[in-house]
């Protein structure tokens, strides 16, 4: 890792000077982590998680996440964990082939009716949004002591 920040650092400051490679990798920093976040919190953040019910590991996986409906945008701004169930089931599988086992992860959650949730990349940004929202209000509610 550091190999990687000094050969960054060799190849910017000379091109740009000091402040501006500072400004640079920061304001790549910002993206980066931003877009990490609403990435990684769309397909977990709303899913409602309980106390243990001592599920199947499956039927836990899919509880727990959510898929975002496949489109070339969807895979190429999540970087095909749009396809967060398979990911958990799957997790050393490369990521481009996600969409080849979605199919039969969904005939496998039919046969056993088990409830497999995909949705509109806006719907799951709404998801984070609401998640936030209900979030604050409790920690509201608890400073308050209401």
């Amino acid at each position: 890792m550091i190999t990687f920040y000094v050969r960054f650092f060799l190849t910017y400051v000379p091109l740009l000077g000091l402040k501006a490679f500072l400004g640079l990798f920061f304001i790549v920093r910002f993206l980066e982590s931003n877009w990490f976040v609403w990435v990684t919190q769309m397909n977990h953040i709303p899913m409602h998680i309980d106390h243990d019910r001592n599920m199947d590991w499956v039927s836990t996986q899919l509880q727990a996440t959510c898929n975002v409906h496949k489109s070339a945008f969807n895979d190429w701004f999540s970087g095909h964990l749009n396809f967060q169930i398979e990911h958990h089931l799957f997790p050393t599988m490369p990521r481009h082939n996600y969409h080849k086992v979605a199919p039969l992860v969904q005939s496998l959650c039919a046969k056993h009716g088990i409830e497999y949730q995909s949705k509109p990349l806006l719907s799951a940004f709404a998801d984070i949004i609401h998640s936030l929202k209900e979030s604050g209000q409790l920690w509201l509610d608890a400073y308050l002591h209401q």
